[in-house]
């Protein structure tokens, strides 16, 4: 069993080096921080989905922005878009929520849930800019986003990993970009 336990952490450390070392991933976490910052900044909001264990995600994400991440500050508008066993779900409710200028966040690990393809095609032709967290290379899912965080790894669960970490940084990015150098300030001081 220790053996096990070895090797799944291996790759899992394996996995996230890969992240560490591509920039593009970098760059497109920046751009999608900045995006909805931007977007939350002129009264839009993010609106989060995916299925199963991206589902999770998806709150945990939204969670992080409604409460808070790593200092006391005003909520920020957030949304997880709920699941059922509907492959026309999460465009329903795109269609009801969402508005241009808004920011959808699609999470697949396989970058093929049927219910996000939807929803990604519906946010474009309702120009509400898009974004992809995925893996396995992105799948269909890629072509649809305006901006792709691809993790390289087909393993669920070491995308998952990748996954929340990046949504963390997601969020710290947007904090900063939203409030502000004050922001920075705050966080120096929780650090000393």
């Amino acid at each position: 069993m220790k053996d096990l336990v070895r090797k799944q952490l291996q790759q899992s450390i394996e996995t996230m080096q890969k992240v560490l070392a591509d920039d593009s991933i970098h760059e497109a976490v920046f751009r999608a921080g900045e995006l909805t910052a931007r977007a939350m900044r002129e009264g839009r909001k993010l609106m989060v989905c995916g299925n199963g264990g991206s589902a999770a995600d998806s709150q945990h994400l939204v969670a992080e922005f409604v409460s808070r991440l790593t200092i006391d500050r005003p909520a920020l508008r957030a949304i997880a878009l709920t699941t059922d066993s509907s492959d026309n779900v999460f465009e329903r409710q795109v269609e009801a929520l969402g508005l241009p200028g808004d920011v959808l966040l699609a999470i697949s690990t396989s970058g093929n849930s049927k219910n996000c393809i939807k929803a990604l095609k519906l946010a474009r032709e309702r120009k509400i800019h898009t974004v992809a967290y995925t893996g396995n290379n992105g799948g269909q899912m890629a072509a649809l986003a305006d901006i792709n965080v691809i993790i390289p790894s087909s393993t669920t669960m070491n995308i998952q990993e990748s996954h929340l970490t990046l949504e963390h940084i997601l969020c710290m990015i947007v904090e900063r970009c939203y409030f502000g150098p004050d922001f920075d300030k705050q966080l120096q001081k929780l650090a000393e």
